[in-house]
């Protein structure tokens, strides 16, 4: 290595820090056992490298480097609280530490990003928590645009977060991938974990914008990395529907920021490189025989985006992949969307029926889309009252700026009651 401008040697650290510091913490998570231990070490270690690579150059490889600095710099760390600490497990834990020297290999930190994302979405831990950690340490979100996102405040979010750590310590949850016959339910887990990112940053549950970019972004990030990593059906059909929406975003919300409802949509501003390596998934994943909720919510997907056009909608395959949804994952809001999407095959007659059996089962009753989907069915049969009593319903139960406004104008459109 020789020795190169310091103003290089920056940017070299910053591009690696955006690209690898993830990867380099997940694999001193396995060496240290600990979660703030392995923070401070991957920090550590970039210190390290910005005062020395403008002098030794950008070793040939900057991962390995980081992480047996970062873990020499964890037990330096250890050493000097060990002044003040004198039980035996820590000086044992120091010279376990100490013992190994080797240095990690590429597929070693690879394996251990997967580790890591099992370890943050452990059953033990509450759902919050899951979501929470896993934004926190695999994603590398900060505790305040966690906070932000899903509307707790930042102390709340940051105990969850220690709470969580603390739990993984205390139980002594193993940092590893589920052996096979785990694997199935634990994966449910990591993907639940996964669309309940993806659906907050997709259609935000609160706030000014319909959309935030940022979590669907991580969203499908650690898709295309489960899939990269563990490529199994359901994970490749998640990866597929996450894509499919996504590539809608450009055509849902108008230069103004309102909701634009899909039969509205300006179907050329729809992202066809994502619609294509999305509709490549589904069928990679339906080639396996391996049926699973995601792939069939990806497949409804792919239908909508090989419409050209919403009157060229194919609906009788649509409630077709929805009756086989049911049957995977019985639902009321499931059979919502194939209420909806009876109206639009049948008649909005048929569909109302469906809606209000539902709303009548009371599950639904708070469910702000529910309402929604009832008024435009009324609204369309010309039953004026009832359109506005449901538009109400709807409109009281939202939290996001860009839905009020479209129920709002909703209601304002409709005319004087028959």
């Amino acid at each position: 290595m020789a020795e190169i401008p310091a103003s290089q040697a920056h940017e070299a650290v910053e591009a690696i820090y955006r690209e690898e510091s993830r990867r380099v913490f997940a694999t001193l998570v396995r060496l240290l056992g600990d979660f703030d231990l392995a923070e401070e070490a991957l920090h550590d270690a970039f210190r390290v490298a910005l005062e020395q690579w403008p002098r030794e150059g950008v070793p040939d490889k900057p991962r390995a480097w980081l992480v047996s600095t970062g873990r020499f710099k964890a037990i330096d760390r250890l050493r000097r609280g060990s002044r003040f600490d004198y039980l035996d497990d820590h000086e044992e834990r120091i010279e376990a530490l100490a013992e190994d020297f080797r240095e990690p290999d590429d597929g070693e930190i690879e394996d251990d990003r997967l580790r890591l994302i099992f370890t943050c979405c452990h059953p033990a831990l509450s759902p919050d928590a899951q979501v929470a950690l896993t934004l926190r340490e695999v994603c590398g979100l900060t505790t305040e645009e966690i906070a932000a996102a899903f509307l707790a405040s930042t102390p709340t979010l940051a105990q969850r977060i220690v709470r969580a750590k603390a739990k993984i310590r205390d139980a002594r949850i193993p940092y590893e991938v589920p052996a096979p016959e785990q694997l199935p339910d634990r994966l449910e887990n990591v993907l639940r974990v996964v669309y309940l990112v993806f659906n907050e940053g997709y259609l935000a549950s609160s706030g000014e914008a319909v959309t935030r970019h940022d979590l669907s972004n991580e969203a499908i990030r650690l898709g295309r990395l489960l899939v990269e990593l563990l490529p199994e059906p359901e994970a490749i059909g998640l990866l597929a529907l996450m894509l499919l929406h996504e590539s809608r975003r450009a055509a849902r919300t108008s230069p103004g920021g309102d909701l634009v409802l899909l039969e509205d949509q300006d179907r050329s501003l729809w992202d066809r490189a994502l619609i294509g390596e999305g509709t490549a998934l589904v069928d990679r994943a339906l080639a396996t025989r391996r049926i699973g909720p995601y792939m069939i919510q990806a497949a409804i997907s792919a239908t909508h985006a090989e419409a050209t056009e919403w009157a060229a909608t194919d609906w009788n395959q649509i409630v077709g992949l929805y009756d086989v949804l049911l049957k995977l994952e019985p639902s009321p809001v499931i059979e919502l969307n194939r209420a909806v999407a009876v109206a639009m095959r049948d008649g909005p007659e048929a569909g109302l029926d469906l809606v209000d059996a539902l709303l009548a089962g009371g599950a639904l009753e708070d469910y702000r889309l529910a309402h929604a989907a009832r008024a435009d069915l009324c609204r369309r049969l010309g039953r004026v009252d009832e359109a506005r009593t449901a538009y109400e319903s709807a409109l009281a139960l939202t939290h996001q700026a860009p839905e009020r406004r479209f129920f709002e104008r909703r209601l304002a459109e409709l005319p004087e009651s028959a």
